[in-house]
């Protein structure tokens, strides 16, 4: 088992000023390729999805298609 290293800063610190949290926003922005940032602002912008039944896909298993030839298979196969 490793020894765990100290370190000066946790991964999430409750007593950080807003102005260091908007600090880390604007390292972490500048750090992410532009297409990456791009993508995850416009992710942040899209409404939450709906949590209401009515709203909830009624296709959730797919649909699976049988050929003819592949049910003559079948049925040659596994005939009693």
């Amino acid at each position: 088992m490793s020894a765990l290293v100290p370190t000066h800063r946790l991964a999430y610190d409750d007593h950080a000023t807003p102005a260091d949290l908007q600090r880390d926003c604007r390292e972490t922005r500048a750090a992410l390729p532009a297409t990456d940032a791009d993508a995850i602002a416009a992710a942040a912008r899209r409404p939450a999805p709906s949590l209401a039944y009515a709203a909830r896909r009624r296709d959730l298993k797919p649909q699976i298609q049988v050929s003819e030839a592949a049910a003559r298979l079948a049925a040659a196969i596994y005939q009693d």
